[in-house]
């Protein structure tokens, strides 16, 4: 693809750039945003960069939760700030709240704001469930399985309103992706190469949707970006070494530039759209871009406003 990439987003063709046609979009658009650094912004700014992201025609707005604000009620703030933008908690901690709650807590959203709302959910680590909030960290997979079947049956939530089918598993290895095929509409695979969305979509099926999130640092070119890229990836590494020795990276904690290149996407726009392209080529339905900035503490709306120009939006 040249620099004027074209892909398809939120459910329309613009120009080249052709993806598999029995892929949907599930609602969520060919590509979003994944704002990982919205707990290190106040309020007024995240209001101001969500309506930025709707404005620029992304499909979805992804956020984590982990130590800042409550995943719930974010989500509420994000929805009431836009307009038509799917709002999706990408990584909602199942040890922050008991699954009644977060099921009255998703049935509320749905009801606000019918059809914007994604409920994703993830199964922690030790150290956030153990360390921070006090509770015994379980075995991942059962531990997941357990708080669907809860979610399932909650009692609570505003009236007429039943519990949602519309969520989606944060899931890496290949058990957590079967039971996402399984319990959930699909999965969010976080920071993982190309050749791992082949895999995701094996085990999802040709039904069940798959949402990528790609790292990326944008600059003026690759050397420009190398070094933001490589402690990106380093930060990625830890809970992702047996998979990258499945995918032929034998050495990973060695974090050679072919696996910084397979885990970032870094350096001009049209490299990072070549990034999308390749994913949706792979079998993902939607890919949302994690953009790693130099200056985390301000949301980058310049770099979201040249990445848009590229995929286009």
């Amino acid at each position: 693809m040249s620099t004027r990439t074209h892909i398809r987003i939120n459910g329309d063709t613009h120009g080249l750039g052709h993806t598999h046609g029995h892929r949907h979009t599930h609602g969520l658009g060919r590509v979003g945003i994944w704002a990982g650094d919205f707990d290190r912004l106040r309020a007024p700014e995240i209001r101001t960069a969500a309506a930025a992201i709707e404005e620029l025609g992304f499909g979805t707005l992804w956020f984590p939760e982990t130590t800042g604000r409550e995943a719930m009620a974010q989500a509420a703030i994000l929805l009431a700030t836009t307009r038509h933008i799917t709002v999706a908690t990408g990584m909602t901690d199942i040890y922050a709240r008991d699954p009644i709650t977060t099921a009255a807590g998703q049935r509320t959203l749905d009801e606000a704001f019918p059809g914007r709302f994604l409920l994703g959910m993830w199964d922690s680590h030790p150290s956030l469930a153990q360390d921070i909030r006090g509770h015994r960290f379980g075995p991942p997979l059962a531990t997941m399985r357990s708080y669907l079947d809860a979610l399932d049956i909650a009692p609570f939530g505003p009236p007429d309103t039943a519990t949602s089918p519309n969520r989606v598993l944060a899931a890496l290895d290949p058990d957590m992706l079967a039971l996402a095929a399984e319990r959930a509409r699909g999965a969010t695979v976080l920071g993982m190469p190309v050749e791992y969305t082949h895999t995701a979509r094996t085990i999802l099926g040709d039904d069940g949707l798959l949402a990528i999130t790609q790292l990326c640092v944008l600059g003026d070119d690759q050397a420009a970006t190398a070094d933001l890229a490589r402690a990106t990836a380093a930060d990625a590494l830890p809970n992702r070494h047996q998979l990258l020795r499945g995918l032929g990276h034998e050495n990973p904690e060695a974090l050679d530039n072919r696996l910084v290149d397979a885990l970032v996407a870094h350096g001009r726009a049209g490299d990072i759209a070549h990034r999308v392209q390749a994913h949706l080529d792979a079998g993902a339905d939607h890919v949302s871009l994690h953009l790693v900035t130099s200056t985390p503490g301000s949301p980058p709306i310049r770099q979201w406003e040249q990445l848009a120009k590229h995929l286009p939006v």
